[in-house]
């Protein structure tokens, strides 16, 4: 259960006290964080700027006996690394030949590994460090000795921990970060996962959000970690203030922030995942094209190999959303269902346009599916100012279709004032069992899969030949979470129409989608109560009779329940983890470790905990049934793709043979 041995990397930021121009006291402040940050399992801590003598000494920092300190301080966090796991990485003044630079100093186990010199020195209103520093082109060594020994030095290392998997890390300070074009940039084209800023950082009205918004933004574009942290509390606060922030963001994501205007310690921890960032940079192929266009310059950054051998870790200090679709703050959440719906209604009124057709017909079973397709489709025909009596709805009941849901129907159809009609299947289909000579024509209860796919396939049929008829196209409702585990009938059913509108919508989504629009629809009042008992009803395709209690058929009793299958399908086809890492992440946000994050528009059902046992079984059916329905997937009719990676599209994004097995990844998952 470690986090390193799922591809994770525990780091983190320190803010200690600042004792300024006292770096003896300032290296036992940091000693004592580094002791921190290995007691939490981290394999790498970062201080901030000039931290172990103050970014704010001014000329100070020209002085031969502060300057002899902080070589002596440095000295004194070097022998304590011995004792203790993190990779090191303190800011520092250091004198080279006849030079000052202002330094990023790495180091592990009792042993500088190198020194990353501060490539640009900005001199313009509050600061002017060309008054001190040299800048780190003007260097004309790349080694210096430090101690006994002779280290890399240069604005070119990548740090390699040789048995940490992907663990590549470049340093760089303050205004490195701020250029147009970072020195982590070229490092993070030549490799490195984990880009880190020590920062003075003074702050301004404004500069805190300016932070956030640099580092999400940095580490999305080159696809990385991003570590940022600036000096905080002790700093000269004769023109300026200090609030010691420190993020770490991941591809876009911020994953912690220290609280800023601290007076006391800090230290923030999180683990990065260094495959989801293996995996984005395999995918984005441009970013090896740029890698192509420099690599003359990608080649000249030097790679410091180290072992890092951090202890083991299961805590996993990130949070896992248990709906990865589905944002957990109220105003994201808000937005992205605002987008999806969006997204599906300008594909409709785009195909509508397209074709020149101005009807619809759709089936609508009383369930998630159809419901929201209906939603769409009227709020498409209200958008080209075309009458909803044009959607020519139908509810079609069969052998097990409930009282409920075909009320609910017909609730839908006539409030939201389509066309709407009812058409019993069951003639048609007692007619094609008797051509087949199935059992059931001759009264006999045999509900096999014949059974089933018979009224679903009649379903279908009706309403391609209406569509003939009417003038006007068929609009699919199957969702995507169907299509992956190919719970749909191929050629019929939910797998075929003439246009798609769910097809790479997740059945959590649906739920959510349904529910912000009971909030935000305006519909009327028994529209909104029908959505309401629509999004609270057990799933069920109602092709099969009740049992003799009542019980109606379950679709999620069969297949498993979605909550479950849409976080695999996920991290598999998103990020493309190992179905070991899958299990290990469902059991940090559906079991018994979850910390709990509650979405306040979860119901009682959906706030359950699954233990290993169970996460397995299913992820062992999910893999089975996803490998074995590519050939459905394949035949797939066109419609809008909704989200990053949440398509199953031949023509988008999954590509797949239909005769793959699913052996490979049932091998890894039980570790054979």
């Amino acid at each position: 259960m470690s986090v390193y041995s799922h591809g994770f990397a525990r780091i983190a930021a320190a803010v200690p006290p600042v004792a300024l121009a006292d770096p003896i006291e300032n290296a036992s402040r940091t000693v004592e964080l580094i002791a921190r940050a290995h007691e939490q399992g981290a394999a790498l801590v970062a201080f901030p700027e000039l931290g172990l003598c103050g970014y704010s000494v001014d000329d100070l920092v020209q002085q031969d006996a502060l300057l002899d300190d902080v070589m002596d301080a440095l000295m004194q966090v070097v022998e304590a690394t011995r004792r203790h796991s993190p990779v090191v990485l303190v800011g520092a003044p250091l004198r080279i030949d006849d030079a000052l630079y202002n330094c990023a100093v790495v180091i592990h186990d009792g042993q500088v590994l190198g020194v990353a010199p501060k490539s640009y020195l900005p001199n313009y209103r509050e600061f002017y460090e060309q008054r001190y520093f040299a800048a780190a082109r003007d260097a004309v060594v790349d080694t210096v000795t430090l101690g006994d020994h002779e280290v890399p030095f240069g604005a070119d290392l990548i740090f390699e921990a040789v048995d940490v998997p992907g663990l590549r890390f470049h340093a760089e300070v303050c205004e490195d970060g701020w250029v147009p074009i970072p020195p982590s940039t070229w490092a993070a084209l030549a490799g490195a996962s984990l880009l880190i800023n020590l920062s003075g950082s003074p702050v301004t009205i404004g500069k805190e959000e300016y932070r956030r918004t640099l580092a999400a933004s940095h580490s999305a574009r080159n696809v990385a970690a991003h570590l940022y942290v600036a000096s905080g509390f002790g700093e000269s606060t004769t023109d300026l203030a200090w609030d010691g922030d420190a993020l770490i963001a991941e591809n876009g994501t911020i994953l912690a922030r220290s609280e800023t205007f601290a007076m006391g310690p800090q230290l923030i921890v999180a683990d990065i995942d260094l495959d989801r960032i293996r995996q984005e940079r395999s995918r984005m192929i441009s970013m090896r094209d740029q890698v192509g266009d420099f690599a003359d310059r990608a080649r000249e950054l030097r790679r410091i190999p180290f072992e890092a051998e951090p202890d083991d870790v299961d805590d996993l200090r990130r949070t896992v959303a248990r709906f990865p679709f589905v944002p957990t703050g109220v105003a994201d959440r808000d937005q992205r269902c605002r987008e999806v719906l969006d997204i599906q209604v300008q594909g409709l009124v785009g195909r509508l346009n397209a074709t020149g057709i101005r009807k619809i017909v759709i089936g609508v079973s009383g369930g998630l599916d159809s419901t929201l397709a209906l939603l769409v489709a009227v709020a498409a025909f209200d958008l080209l100012g075309l009458p909803r009596s044009d959607i020519h709805a139908y509810t079609m009941p069969g052998f097990a279709t409930g009282d409920a849901t075909l009320a609910r129907s017909h609730v839908l159809m006539d409030s939201l004032g389509v066309t709407g009609n009812e058409l019993d299947i069951r003639p048609s289909c007692i007619q094609m069992l008797k051509d087949l000579g199935h059992p059931f024509s001759d009264g006999e209860p045999v509900y096999d899969v014949t059974f089933e796919n018979v009224q679903a396939g009649e379903r279908t049929s009706h309403l391609f030949r209406l569509a003939n008829h009417l003038g006007g196209i068929v609009l699919g409702t199957g969702d995507l979470s169907e299509l992956a585990l190919g719970w749909c009938t191929y050629g019929v059913g939910d797998q075929m129409s003439h246009y798609n509108v769910n097809g790479s919508v997740p059945k959590t989504l649906i739920q959510h989608l349904i529910r912000w629009k009971i909030a935000t629809g305006g519909y009327p009042t028994e529209t909104i109560d029908a959505l309401a008992e629509i999004v609270d009803d057990v799933i069920s395709p109602e092709l099969v009779p009740a049992d003799a209690d009542g019980n109606v058929q379950s679709t999620e009793d069969t297949v498993g329940p979605y909550e479950l299958h849409d976080f695999f399908l996920y991290y598999l086809t998103r990020f493309g983890y190992r179905p070991s890492k899958v299990a290990y992440l469902a059991r940090q946000a559906w079991g018994d470790r979850t910390r709990g994050e509650w979405s306040d528009m979860m119901t009682q059902e959906q706030r359950n905990q699954y233990d290993d046992e169970t996460i397995t079984r299913w992820l062992e059916v999910f893999l089975k049934r996803f490998m074995s329905n590519q050939f459905k997937r394949t035949a797939m009719p066109n419609g809008p793709k909704i989200g990053s990676g949440g398509s199953l599209s031949p023509r988008g994004d999954w590509r797949s043979p239909s005769d793959a097995p699913s052996t490979a990844w049932l091998r890894e998952l039980h570790g054979e």
